[in-house]
């Protein structure tokens, strides 16, 4: 029994040295590799290269600036994106957010994403780009003459993005089902402009700014 015990001893350090292994709690290290991993979770919808799937209303985010990815998935996470019954698509993209549970995973993931080669989805919606010229003048004060967007306001460069997605946005801004919580300070801003524009209003400057690619 004494020799038992003597073993049993001497192999607690080990089995005391495996547990701590296999159980490591240490996040993963922050960056391209786990940013890669999550996006895992992100290609049924939008894409292996980021290039979206219209048919579940998920645009390109591929080459989206950091900063705003980063943005927007802290925002589904405090609610004051995805919580609006009429925004089916931003309900679906919350859960996802939500997920992103460990310390730096929005960052790798939106690093993973803003290093994705950017794509310019081809254009789905026929309004008048020359009536949208003199309506996009509202939108240069954020947005930019080229569309590029400024990080300061808060503002992306909206001619990556899908012109059916520019529609829905500014719809949902309208009607607000975006930027009317309290926490959304930017789509607030973003809400004014929206709320005088008619629906033709929306697709003619959203037509103009496919013509600054």
């Amino acid at each position: 029994m004494m020799a038992r015990l003597s073993v049993l001893r001497r192999s607690a350090p080990l089995l005391l040295v495996f547990g701590a292994v296999a159980c490591d709690p240490t996040p993963p290290p922050v960056g391209m590799v786990r940013g890669a991993e999550l996006y895992e979770t992100c290609v049924p919808c939008h894409g292996v290269n980021g290039d979206g799937k219209e048919e579940v209303a998920a645009p390109a985010i591929a080459g989206l600036p950091q900063w705003y990815v980063e943005e927007q998935l802290r925002g589904y996470q405090v609610g004051y994106r995805g919580d609006h019954a009429s925004a089916l698509p931003a309900l679906r993209m919350r859960p996802m957010a939500l997920s992103l549970t460990r310390e730096g995973d929005i960052e790798s993931v939106a690093q993973y994403v803003a290093a994705m080669e950017s794509v310019y989805p081809a254009s789905t919606l026929h309004g008048n780009a020359g009536a949208g010229a003199m309506a996009y003048q509202v939108c240069v004060a954020c947005h930019g003459q080229d569309g590029l967007g400024n990080p300061d306001l808060h503002a992306p460069p909206i001619v990556q993005l899908n012109d059916w997605y520019l529609l829905n946005q500014l719809r949902y801004f309208k009607s607000g089902a975006r930027g009317a919580d309290p926490g959304d300070v930017w789509g607030a801003t973003m809400r004014a402009n929206a709320l005088v524009l008619s629906d033709q209003a929306m697709q003619d400057v959203i037509a103009y700014v496919q013509t600054l690619r």
